[in-house]
């Protein structure tokens, strides 16, 4: 969808009037009156995401006017109100419409319904051959009249374009998205300046990454780590920030097989590797100021006669040994060694992975927030901090020696699983195993956010793009100040 900024309305067959809280009574148009007594028996009174559809003559012509609720005027105010715009126009018949401000225009705060608005535009119809007419959008254009939202709207742009490539990936098929693909997928990335670094099979054979591999040895599909590498600084910043994602391009389950019923949502189980290419997607378009180092494991978990089997021992990349329980908690397998490999390449202060791990943390949590674990607890409240700024959520749970003994082992180092109960917990324990000394380090378990069956206020059914908006955050306020 084309995002415009104009100083005087175009000439659009929809009129979309930006009204605050309590703002109706000042509505420019001729029509006003009615349009007021309209909004009056439709208990419209400008609630942010809210709307009213109704049609005016203006100039000899039938005008389709859309009221759209502001709320209070702030950031998530606007957001939610780009979003509502879209959700009632896109396949209105409607295919430019123009949006006033009632009150005051800002350009920054324009720029950020034209943020949600973007975001809620996203679809997928990649594999859609035939579609009714009724469901087809129309919208190809949004032009915000007001005069000085370019540059807020610049840096918006990017990050929903990071939001939109994570999207992508997630809804993706795993017959067409799968370690190698994802990989030629970012390889656009090294376009906006961002370099990338690719370790193959043999490569990590090398380097010993026992438990990657043996999550990846039942798939026909070979495994890829993918680092990718922004510096905005110049060099000025020594130590890169590094995120790491888990990407699992599809979990079976391995042996452990999981039950069949919503299997195909398993495709998505690479959700937490497709927002940290995401995240350096916007970082790299936005130019930001920061050196950022983005890594990925990318496998596919497969019940082939080679697969690993419970009860199974593997040798990780830092030399501890891992008893294989159940080949279904494949996603730490994986994490472990990508981190291992990230502190001796990159030699990193801070480390924050992202994963769908545990289908314990939607139990816990719903859909509402993501889980956070952590070993420093600025960098938790950092995190926190910027989820909520964003709207995309955390809440921090505990970690501690009574959890992380529940993952000792007879006859190795360590098990993947631990007990039935507190299984997000142990998870994040056995990650924390991996971590160096004084590396400050949190885990971040998405599972529960990266789709939803439900629209949302900036996304439809299907992957929402969490993470994100929240590493982004996070970067301008820790990093770049």
């Amino acid at each position: 969808m084309d995002i415009q900024f104009s100083p005087t309305r175009p000439d659009a067959d929809t009129l979309v009037l930006a009204v605050p809280k309590g703002g109706v009574d000042a509505l420019p148009l001729a029509a006003a009156a009615t349009l007021a007594a309209g909004a009056a028996a439709s208990r419209f009174t400008g609630e942010a995401g809210t709307s009213l559809e109704s049609f005016v003559e203006e100039g000899g012509r039938t005008l389709r006017v859309l009221l759209l609720g502001t709320g209070a005027g702030s950031a998530q105010d606007m957001e939610k109100a780009g979003g509502a715009l879209v959700a009632k126009l896109a396949t209105s018949g409607a295919t430019h419409a123009a949006v006033e401000f009632i009150g005051e225009a800002k350009g920054e705060l324009a720029a950020q319904v034209a943020f949600g608005a973007q975001l809620r535009s996203w679809r997928i119809d990649t594999y859609r051959t035939r579609q009714s007419e009724k469901v087809k959008p129309t919208l190809k254009a949004v032009t915000f009249v007001v005069t000085d939202a370019q540059a807020a709207w610049d840096r918006q742009a990017a990050v929903a374009a990071g939001v939109a490539f994570t999207r992508e990936l997630v809804a993706e098929p795993a017959n067409i998205l799968y370690p190698e693909s994802f990989v030629e997928r970012c390889r656009h990335l090294e376009q906006l300046g961002v370099r990338i670094t690719v370790l193959d099979k043999d490569a990590m054979t090398q380097l010993g990454m026992g438990a990657l591999l043996g999550v990846a040895q039942g798939s026909v599909r070979e495994p890829r780590v993918l680092a990718m590498e922004w510096d905005g600084t110049g060099g000025a910043q020594d130590k890169p920030l590094v995120f790491i994602g888990k990407g699992v391009t599809f979990d079976t389950g391995g042996i452990s097989l999981k039950p069949g019923a919503g299997m195909e949502d398993m495709k998505w189980d690479m959700g937490g590797a497709g927002a940290v290419a995401g995240a350096m997607k916007a970082l790299a378009g936005r130019k930001a100021k920061a050196r950022i180092v983005g890594i990925c494991g990318l496998v596919e978990n497969m019940p082939d006669g080679n697969a690993q089997r419970p009860g199974d021992i593997v040798t990780s990349m830092s030399g501890q040994t891992i008893e294989v329980l159940n080949t279904d908690a494949e996603g730490r397998l994986v994490l472990c060694d990508v981190v291992t490999w990230a502190q001796k390449t990159y030699n990193p202060d801070m480390i924050v992975d992202l994963a769908t791990l545990t289908g314990a943390m939607i139990v816990a949590l719903g859909h509402e927030h993501g889980g956070l674990f952590a070993n420093d607890d600025a960098l938790a409240e950092a995190l926190t901090k910027a989820g909520q700024s964003v709207g995309e959520k955390l809440w921090r749970f505990p970690l501690s020696d009574a959890y992380d003994k529940l993952l000792d082992s007879p006859i190795a180092d360590m098990k993947n699983i631990g007990p039935r109960y507190a299984g997000s917990i142990t998870a994040a324990q056995f990650i924390k195993r991996f971590v160096d000394e004084g590396v400050k380090w949190a885990h971040l378990d998405i599972a529960g956010m990266v789709w939803s069956d439900k629209p949302g206020a900036t996304w439809d059914k299907g992957a929402t793009g969490y993470g994100v908006r929240l590493l982004d955050r996070f970067v301008a306020d820790t990093v770049e100040g």
